[in-house]
């Protein structure tokens, strides 16, 4: 009897692996309306707001926090290649947040420095290539290079600086280690090396 129930607990534990290191991995699709590939993660990197500027303090106000995604997007029309970097804000009420396609209204923080944002228009797909989290946030792309995105993958530092309408900033720094996710996808785009 507990020897059937070996194999049946094996392959639980095996499908359960699979599971949780499938949401890291990087997806591919076809988009039917334009004919392009899109890759992309499978998820959106999610960066919660610092610590320094969150924690106690908005709960002793009662506010929520914003949240903010990123994810690389990799646009391939017949072997022409161009990359975007997809941001979603998903805003709570701690603090208003501007039009993030205005000038200099994100920062990308990396080991390497800073970087402001320059949004991009994206090809009009059938479907995006990451889905909002919040219907009321604000979501964009902005330009990304293949060296951009090796810096990304190789930075133990992934922080976003937003620009709230009191021109101050808010910061969003990535919840754990985002390196493995982004050499993933990085590997399965075909960027390596040089």
């Amino acid at each position: 009897m507990r020897r059937s129930l070996i194999p049946a607990s094996l392959g639980i534990v095996l499908l359960s692996a699979c599971a949780s290191s499938s949401s890291t991995n990087p997806v591919e699709y076809l988009d039917d309306r334009t004919a392009m590939t899109i890759g992309s993660l499978k998820e959106p990197i999610e960066l919660v707001p610092s610590l320094h500027q969150s924690g106690l303090h908005l709960l002793t106000l009662g506010k929520k926090a914003s949240f903010a995604y990123l994810g690389p997007v990799e646009w391939d029309r017949s072997g022409t290649i161009v990359y975007g970097l997809w941001v979603h804000l998903a805003p709570g009420n701690d603090r208003a947040i501007v039009d993030i396609r205005s000038p200099a209204a994100i920062t990308l923080i990396l080991d390497t420095g800073a970087r402001v944002l320059t949004p991009i228009d994206a090809p009009q797909l059938g479907r995006g290539a990451y889905q909002p989290v919040a219907s009321w946030g604000q979501t964009a792309y902005f330009e990304l290079t293949a060296e951009m995105l090796k810096q990304m993958a190789a930075s133990e530092k992934l922080e976003l600086n937003v620009r709230a309408t009191d021109d101050s900033v808010v910061n969003f720094e990535a919840g754990g280690d985002t390196r493995a996710v982004l050499t993933a996808y990085l590997h399965a785009r075909g960027i390596t090396g040089d």
